[in-house]
């Protein structure tokens, strides 16, 4: 198999020897549970498969190996019929074997939710046996009561008709002794039927097929993972209060059919371990954790937990050889193993041992920076050397001065030292080797270091080495290479005090890494707006990226202008040619781009929109800031008039002047076309009367440029009709922006900001003049 654990593959392949002779089946069922040897299912399939040529002493050899590891109802009752069946010409003695056979098999799986038919079937067996004598029968009776008390009190599958059988069985003998008995009894088995409910519940969870392999994380192992800790803390409960040797048989039975399907999981031995261990069965949890190094040969936690428990216990040389097969020859032991011996030696034989394993293990071509480490702070710290620590740490400077983990360690030792000088010392000779890439955290605990034994010169100069440094690798742009706030309030923080509130620091932070990205060369896309893509990152900030994708633009060939009263009919209605006075400068005005692709533009950008910006008046400063910075209603973040994938990067322009952009609406003399009508000459509409831009939308009311509203407009040559149903439409589909105001917002403007009363939705009002629909949607109200 390409997987070793396919567990498809695995049922393809037993289902394969199950049509084949056992001769050639074999090597398939050997393969199969050398994978799964915990899989009883493939354990009977195999048995049976001998059993059925007769073959008998290949089947005792296959019992021998898989029944004290699989305790499963189904393999154990194929070992009872092939008991039968080798006895049942024995007469007594083999009658006695098969008994014998029964009770082995109780002793081990009678306690299990579905193990009633095995009572029924090992009571059915006891009154088969002959009885010659009174003394036989009663012999016989007894066992029979035995096997009855035995199995009433059992939480199974079958508890109440074994409870029935007892009752008939006890009324048959005796009346008069049954009414005792069966009073005794009924509580006890009263509570067996009460705890089987709940037992139940949990052994309905459980996946009785699932086949042991390593945990792959998968929904379906967690559930069943989790199944099994229920149901183990459920039996740790003591649910049935059996005394304590009943209740630990008990637990050790649930313990090992978990360990049947969960036999890769190393929590779960360690968990039957350590609960032997606390009841005080050490040979038990030492055996326990035999099987577990069997079955895990590769968990350093198993086995360090075992020698742990050996040690624990004062059996030193048990634990050392544990801890020796981990070592192994030293060659393959990891830099972990070396520290963890270490510091065993240390304990259980004394300094010296340690250190001679040291010499040894420095010389191990896996030895990392992390055992000098270990042995120079175990020196330091538990045997009160300094001196020997030093010399180690020294000795370690020469293998790993490229190494930062090793460096700060050193720092640190000679910062409990006091040793200001040699830290100072040891700091300038590992940058000075260290690339500038992995010195990052060697700069910090410079830095720190300096705040602590430094004066202020010495604290700057390190920061701004530091920067220096960095700027080198592309960790620091090079506007970073001057002072900053954050700077200040990084120089004088200390632990998890901070000179500023949360909210200050994270803007000093975003503005840190602004001033890091500011100059990145952006991708233009190929348009002739000259627009840059927006990202917006984490901080919520919209800066300049590369785009990661192709922007799909939507067809603006196929937009409609929106109109509240539009019914569902004709599409919108066509606009009139562009004035010939949209120039290739008004084109490079609004796209930011070169003057030079006009066709482009036109392209991509609504004619409605066109149509308004061929009226505006050539005033500089404030095509500046229309160019550069647009504000919607509902947000003060600087958008494009193409929308919020794109905005223009330069927003140093002046501000517009909201009074003044009014007026500009206000003189525009922008065409517009009629709902279901073709749209009139572009020299009819310049000589008409004014209209607002809100005419853009399409519809043939013409609507006050600041808000949106609609005026009661003068239909010419129209019918009573046709003005009454218009009326009715308006009735019915009026909002608050089509209720009337004054003519004149200009002056009303002027006389809100000498009072004072400007709202904030007017103020932003402006900005919806250069959306795509060509309406007006802020309030000046």
């Amino acid at each position: 198999m390409a997987d070793k654990y396919d567990v498809e593959a695995a049922e393809i392949l037993a289902n394969e020897a199950l049509h084949l002779p056992i001769s050639v089946a074999v090597p398939i069922y050997e393969q199969l549970l050398a994978t799964f040897p915990t899989a009883a299912k493939y354990w009977k399939q195999y048995v049976e498969a001998h059993m059925a040529v007769n073959n008998d002493d290949a089947t005792k050899q296959i019992f021998s190996r898989c029944l004290l590891n699989c305790l499963q109802i189904p393999l154990w009752r194929c070992y009872i019929r092939f008991i039968r069946k080798a006895n049942e010409k024995k007469a007594v003695e083999g009658q006695e074997e098969t008994r014998k056979a029964f009770d082995f098999m109780l002793s081990y799986v009678g306690a299990d939710i579905a193990s009633g038919p095995v009572w029924m079937e090992y009571i059915t067996f006891l009154k088969s046996i002959p009885a010659q004598t009174t003394q036989e029968e009663s012999q016989r009776m007894t066992a029979v009561r035995k096997a009855y008390q035995k199995a009433i009190v059992t939480p199974t599958h079958h508890v109440e008709q074994l409870w029935k059988d007892y009752e008939n069985f006890e009324n048959s003998v005796s009346r008069a002794l049954a009414k005792g008995l069966l009073s005794e009894y009924q509580p006890k088995y009263n509570s067996a039927r009460a705890v089987y409910r709940e037992r139940k519940k949990y052994v309905d969870e459980i996946d009785w097929d699932m086949l042991a392999v390593p945990p792959s994380g998968s929904h379906k192992e967690e559930l069943q993972w989790m199944a099994w800790k229920r149901f183990l803390a459920f039996e740790k409960g003591n649910p049935q209060r059996m005394d304590s040797a009943s209740a630990n048989k008990r637990i050790a039975f649930t313990y090992e059919q978990c360990l049947m399907f969960l036999y890769h999981y190393p929590d779960i031995w360690y968990d039957y371990a350590t609960w032997h261990a606390n009841s005080g069965a050490i040979e038990s949890a030492i055996k326990v954790f035999h099987r577990a190094l069997k079955a895990l040969p590769d968990s350093e936690m198993l086995r360090y937990a075992f020698a742990e428990l050996e040690e624990s216990r004062g059996a030193i040389q048990p634990a050392k050889k544990v801890y020796e097969s981990l070592v192994g020859d030293g060659v393959n032991a990891t830099a972990l193993t070396h520290i963890q011996y270490i510091r065993f030696l240390r304990r259980t034989e004394g300094v010296e041992a340690a250190r001679k394993y040291f010499l040894d293990a420095r010389k191990s071509p896996n030895c990392t920076y992390h055992v000098f480490v270990a042995y120079a702070m175990m020196a330091f710290c538990l045997d009160k050397d300094p001196k020997v620590a030093h010399n180690v740490f020294e000795a370690g400077l020469k293998r790993f001065m490229h190494e930062p983990g090793y460096i700060l360690e050193y720092a640190d030792f000679l910062s409990r030292l006091n040793d200001d000088r040699n830290i100072r010392a040891l700091f300038e000779r590992a940058l000075s080797s260290l690339p500038p890439e992995e010195s990052v955290e060697v700069w910090k605990r410079f830095i720190q270091f300096e705040q602590t034994y430094g004066d202020l010169a010495s604290m700057l100069k390190v920061e701004q080495r530091r920067k220096e440094a960095l700027s080198r690798t592309g960790e620091e742009s090079q506007s970073a290479l001057e002072s900053s706030l954050h700077d200040v309030a990084a120089r004088y923080s200390f632990m998890d005090l901070w000179p500023c509130s949360s909210k200050d620091l994270d803007h000093l932070a975003r503005q840190e890494w602004i001033s890091k990205n500011v100059n990145k060369k952006v991708e233009r896309p190929a348009l002739a707006n000259g627009a840059t893509f927006v990202d917006k990152g984490s901080s919520g900030l919209t800066i300049n990226s590369n785009p990661s994708a192709k922007v799909v633009y939507p067809d603006t060939s196929r937009m409609v202008i929106y109109d509240p009263r539009q019914k569902s009919g004709p599409s919108a209605p066509g606009l009139p040619p562009l004035s010939s006075t949209l120039t290739a400068s008004s084109v490079a005005l609004i796209g930011g781009g070169s003057a030079s692709a006009p066709n482009e533009f036109l392209k991509a950008t609504p004619p409605a929109l066109l149509a308004f910006i061929t009226n505006l008046p050539a005033v500089e400063a404030h095509m500046h800031a229309a160019r550069h910075k647009v504000y919607y209603p509902e947000t003060s973040t600087p958008r494009s008039p193409l929308g919020d994938q794109v905005v223009c990067s330069d927003t140093n322009g002046p501000s517009p002047d909201i009074d003044f952009v009014l007026s500009v609406c206000l003189q525009s003399n922008i065409p517009t076309g009629q709902t279901g009508k073709p749209a009139t000459s572009s020299m009819q509409l310049q000589t008409g009367p004014a209209q607002s831009t809100s005419d853009l939308s399409g519809s043939s009311k013409p609507h006050p440029v600041p808000s949106g509203s609609s005026f009661k407009s003068t239909r010419d040559k129209q019918p009573r009709k046709r003005r009454d149903t218009d009326r009715k439409d308006d009735d019915e589909t009026a909002t608050v922006q089509s209720q009337p105001l004054p003519r004149d917002m200009f002056k009303l403007r002027q006389l809100q900001k000498a009072r004072g009363a400007t709202s904030q939705t007017g103020s932003a009002s402006y900005g919806s003049a250069f959306s795509f629909s060509g309406e007006l949607s802020g309030s000046t109200g």
